[in-house]
């Protein structure tokens, strides 16, 4: 159940007259008129103001217990990303007022999901490294950690997907009208940054000094958007840097007429701030992602060493009072940032400054993909951030030293490892070598970088390499997304755990009750009519509730396959067009996917998506038996809605490739079934259920290295498989009217390396036999159910209190400041 804080915002009489009295003397009508839009302003308000007294009040205590103990530390949380999602609703919950308000809003007949779909979804992530950044800081603070989150106040989010004739065309995310709310001003903590400049080196005294010159200056000012926990009085931020000038406006500029060279300081300054990553196919897209990224790192370093000076006094306890956490490359810089203010601002020499840092700082790689592990151009970095570069040169100088002691003659091996190479800065390198620890983000995922990724480091410095799983904020995607189960579970194991996901387990006790079976699945029933309605409503075309719901729904990349799914629907529809007859239960394959602005082949592929689905929807000798739904701007709030209604997780990138996923812990916690390969952290979702509760298809990442190795040729695999073959060349004709040969020539045609680089026409036709089975185990509707109990049951693995509870005890080193007294 909702656990509820003692404070005067539980009374029902003063919540209303608050309300009230914001809708009277702020929006100038009452409850009686008050539309969705005001009412969400009213209690967005009043609960962003409750939090602040909490956040104060929360102060005291965590500053308190940071001074008496050496066991706790300020955990700083950096990343380009925090998909967040709407916050009304998980802000309630957390607070244990949703059914307050919601009591208020049928008193007054209006639909609380109508009010709480009033506020947009904050536009400051793009898809599962914002989200896991999300789930962490609601972990955090609900377990009581001293944590702050940073990142960026984008004004616009990564884009709104409209789909025009099957294409993806993007438009502004406008968010900050309706999520303004939550953004809270702080000025009096405003930095400055510096970048570019005239930069002279010199020594003095034996000591290496700098001058930099008329540099860009920029203001970084904060706005704090407050984290509350479930059934805790703790309250975190995430503070979020908006880039403007610092100089005057040009009056004189003004006054003569030249508007434009007017505004061009303060213009250029805020475009830093303006769009969640820039496009990088362009040189002026790559040099405003990394000053980004740099406003984003100096802004925090220097509020980080003030707030530790503020509250100890002194540096020398920095690494055992701090931790720092880089969540993926883009906040690397973090590692010379901080050098250059223990040096330049506080006269630490570099010894001493270096040893500070790398114990304080540790990162978390998201990728194995070579394009995805960020290298910037040294020109580039030189002139915009000159300081930096020195550091840069520098930290690469010790560290080639260091390697050539533990590689002695192996200039290769320590060029391979460098900070610095052939005219580039390699910002994992940097985060490697910066950082105490460094973690993937499955067992998986963390070994491939262990044997690949950075084995060389491994060798070198094997103690720095750990794993931490991914996990997901479990109250929000199956406590608030899914009320139905939720309440399920608490007739059947009790409620707690809602704050100890271990508890979970105890629902597999379940998985031979009949009732229990028919219970589970009626509330999936009633969540595919409550998602089938909202498709209709949104899009004009309902999907059949009593067919499977088969879902693949994460950010369009070839890795992801997306495309493979595509060709077994391919096959599939050529099937049915044969066979009018054919014997089988309607199908609904859903997907939600968003591709870069610039990724061309991956909008052909939304492309062939759409179009596929336009033709299979409108034929009538097919569409009652195969539907195909492409989820327009996917997002957490239409995520919220798709995770309790899938039937099936289709979760198939090619094995090796993904590094983790959190759709499939979303959909398996809510009681789907996965597809998929061995990949990310479907391995240890095999091991949490068993091999008979999902199915696995596909080569496993030593197989598919040894394809490689062997050579792959898909032309081979085509001519052999007259089902794929014929899929693939239907391709050729195309659908709704678009001929897709550029994507048959993908599959069968070598370009730059191999054809078909992810190997779809390989796995293919084990993926069309585990489809098949799953098929036959959804007809046993007794097995389908006990199937589900025991993938809710054994999800428990995957919350993230469990990856915060990990990150604490094996890398940060710390423990909570104010533990939740209703946690174990």
């Amino acid at each position: 159940m909702e656990k509820k804080a003692a404070n005067k915002y539980n009374d029902p009489s003063y919540f209303r007259g608050q309300v009230e009295t914001y809708l009277t003397n702020i929006l100038h009508t009452d409850l009686k008129n008050a539309t969705p839009a005001n009412m969400y302003q009213a209690i967005a308000q009043l609960i962003n103001r409750e939090l602040g007294e909490m956040r104060l009040a929360y102060n005291d205590k965590r500053k308190s217990v940071q001074k008496s103990t050496d066991k706790t530390k300020k955990v700083y949380y950096i990343c380009m990303e925090f998909l967040m999602g709407q916050s009304l609703k998980n802000n309630l919950y957390n607070l244990g007022q949703q059914a307050m308000a919601e009591d208020l809003l049928r008193e007054i007949h209006m639909d609380p999901q109508v009010l709480y779909d009033q506020e947009p979804d904050a536009g400051l992530g793009n898809g599962g490294l914002g989200r896991l950044a999300a789930c962490f800081m609601d972990a955090l603070t609900t377990q009581g950690y001293d944590a702050t989150g940073y990142s960026l106040c984008y004004e616009y989010g990564l884009f709104r997907q409209k789909i025009v004739d099957g294409w993806q065309v993007e438009f502004p995310d406008n968010w900050l009208p309706g999520g303004r709310v939550w953004l809270n001003p702080r000025e009096e903590d405003t930095f400055e940054v510096n970048f570019y400049g005239d930069y002279h080196e010199y020594w003095e005294n034996g000591q290496l000094k700098y001058t930099l010159t008329d540099p860009q200056t920029v203001e970084a000012v904060p706005y704090d958007l407050f984290i509350s926990g479930s059934g805790t009085t703790a309250v975190n931020k995430l503070r979020l840097w908006s880039a403007r000038s610092s100089g005057s406006f040009d009056m004189n500029a003004f006054n003569s007429g030249d508007f434009t060279k007017a505004a061009q300081r303060t213009n250029s300054a805020e475009m830093i701030t303006k769009v969640l990553y820039p496009a990088d196919n362009i040189p002026e897209g790559k040099e405003l992602r990394l000053k980004q990224q740099y406003l984003m790192v100096s802004a925090s370093c220097q509020n980080i060493v003030r707030d530790q000076l503020h509250l100890y006094g002194t540096l020398d306890n920095f690494h055992k009072k701090t931790a720092i956490h880089i969540n993926d490359t883009h906040p690397a810089l973090v590692v010379p940032e901080l050098m250059r203010i223990f040096m330049d601002d506080y006269g630490m020499g570099w010894e001493k400054a270096w040893e500070i840092v790398s114990n304080t700082v540790s990162y978390t790689n998201h990728t194995v993909l070579a394009e995805a592990l960020e290298k910037w151009n040294s020109s580039l970095v030189q002139s915009m951030m000159p300081r930096i570069y020195g550091i840069l040169q520098e930290i690469d100088r010790r560290f080639r030293i260091q390697a050539f002691s533990r590689f002695p003659g192996d200039s290769g091996k320590v060029d391979y490892m460098a900070v610095l190479q052939d005219r580039e800065v390699r910002m994992a390198n940097l985060s490697v070598i910066g950082s105490h620890k460094v973690n993937g983000v499955s067992k998986l995922h963390s070994q491939i970088l262990k044997d690949d990724v950075f084995h060389d480091f491994y060798l070198a410095t094997p103690e720095k390499f750990t794993n931490v799983t991914n996990g997901i904020a479990y109250r929000r995607w199956l406590c608030q997304a899914n009320p139905e189960l939720a309440s399920l579970l608490d007739d059947c194991i009790g409620s707690a755990y809602r704050l100890d996901s271990s508890q979970l387990k105890l629902f597999a006790a379940y998985r031979s009750d009949v009732g229990v079976q028919e219970e589970v699945e009626k509330i999936k029933r009633n969540n595919k009519v409550r998602l089938s309605n909202f498709i209709g409503q949104q899009w004009g075309s309902a999907p059949d509730p009593d067919s499977i719901f088969i879902v693949q729904a994460k950010r369009l990349h070839e890795y992801k396959r997306q495309l493979l799914n595509v060709l077994r629907i391919i096959s599939r529809y050529q099937a049915i067009k044969a066979d009018p007859n054919i014997d089988m239960r309607p199908e609904t394959y859903i997907f939600g996917a968003k591709a870069a602005p610039s990724y061309y082949h991956a909008k052909f592929i939304i492309q062939l998506i759409n179009k596929l689905a336009d033709e299979i929807n409108s034929d009538p000798a097919v569409s009652d038996k195969l539907r195909v739904v492409f989820l327009e701007n996917y997002s957490v709030s239409i995520a919220e809605k798709l995770m309790p209604a899938t039937e099936v997780s289709e979760q198939i990138s090619l094995a090796g490739k993904e590094a983790s996923g959190t759709g499939n812990m979303k959909m398996m916690i809510n009681g789907g079934i996965t597809i998929g390969t061995l990949d990310g952290a479907n391995v240890e979702i095999r091991e949490a259920v068993g091999p008979d509760n999902i199915f696995i298809f596909g080569m496993t990442a030593d197989e598919v290295r040894d394809c490689l190795h062997r050579g792959y040729d898909s032309s081979k695999i085509y001519s052999s498989d007259p089902v794929l073959k014929a899929a693939v060349d239907s391709l050729d004709r195309g659908f709704g009217g678009v001929s897709f040969s550029n994507i048959k020539e993908y599959l069968l045609k070598p370009t730059y390396s191999i054809a078909d680089p992810y190997m779809c026409l390989m796995d293919f036709k084990d993926y069309c036999r585990a489809h098949d089975e799953l098929a036959a185990a959804y007809e046993d509707r007794q097995r389908w159910n006990s199937m589900s109990i025991e993938n809710i049951a054994y999800a428990d693995r995957f919350s993230a209190d469990r990856s915060i509870r990990n990150y604490a005890d094996m890398i940060w080193d710390t423990r909570p400041v104010l533990p939740n007294p209703s946690m174990k």
